[in-house]
């Protein structure tokens, strides 16, 4: 049985991957900030048979992720997959309107979070080891509007970062890949977003279970690969 670390997952995407993975026979360690809805969140899923365990941490609190990998040490096991998923979307103004503060929220969470979660769990990675970044075509370079800058920022950042970390860790046949899910209906992509969360979790649940370790380093939505 192998054993996937999910951030942000007490909902939407997160959760969804939780579930299918699940039903992959995958150890899900399922992580949201809030102790309450992750507790509640993993709960549900445990009752559909699943094997779930539920850590909670703050991607955005550098202390929080070092409590976490003190509980996970806990549970005895080694990690397969890391799926970075935690991330907020506060702006919906242009540049020309964006406060420094918003820019930094989002940065801390959606790109200093995931630095921080890779960093401090990756000496639990196993051999053939996964690192998987939930991103946006927000962060694309080729795909970027003037919508959300501090969340489209934070992702291309994600993506840089997740370029850095393949080419660190290839000689350790460890894959690293970020993902668009696309447009999904979530509380984050509203309810007139054109994909469903099953869709938009497909590709995160191939890259874990099924996806050849030599991909690594790319860029991708629905399986396939797309420009930063």
């Amino acid at each position: 049985m192998k054993t996937v670390l999910v951030t942000g997952a007490n909902k939407g995407i997160g959760f969804e991957i939780c579930r299918q993975l699940g039903t992959l026979d995958f150890h899900v360690i399922l992580s949201a900030r809030n102790c309450e809805r992750g507790t509640a969140a993993a709960n549900t899923l445990r009752e559909l048979g699943y094997k779930i365990d539920f850590l909670q941490m703050d991607v955005s609190d550098e202390k929080s992720i070092k409590d976490a990998i003190n509980e996970f040490k806990k549970l005895g096991v080694k990690l397969d997959v890391l799926i970075n998923n935690a991330g907020i979307l506060l702006d919906k103004t242009n540049i020309l309107n964006l406060e420094t503060d918003i820019l930094e929220k989002t940065i801390y969470t959606n790109t200093i979070g995931a630095f921080w979660v890779i960093k401090t769990f990756l000496p639990l990675l196993n051999n053939d080891g996964r690192i998987i970044n939930i991103s946006s075509g927000l962060g694309s370079l080729n795909e970027m509007s003037d919508y959300a800058p501090a969340y489209s920022i934070s992702k291309a950042a994600m993506n840089a970062i997740t370029k850095q970390f393949s080419i660190a860790l290839k000689n350790k046949n460890i894959a690293v890949n970020s993902l668009s899910p696309g447009w999904v209906r979530t509380d984050m992509g509203g309810k007139g977003a054109s994909r469903s969360v099953e869709k938009g979790a497909e590709t995160a649940v191939w890259l874990a279970a099924d996806a050849p370790i030599n991909l690594t380093g790319k860029f991708l939505r629905d399986r396939k690969e797309i420009e930063w």
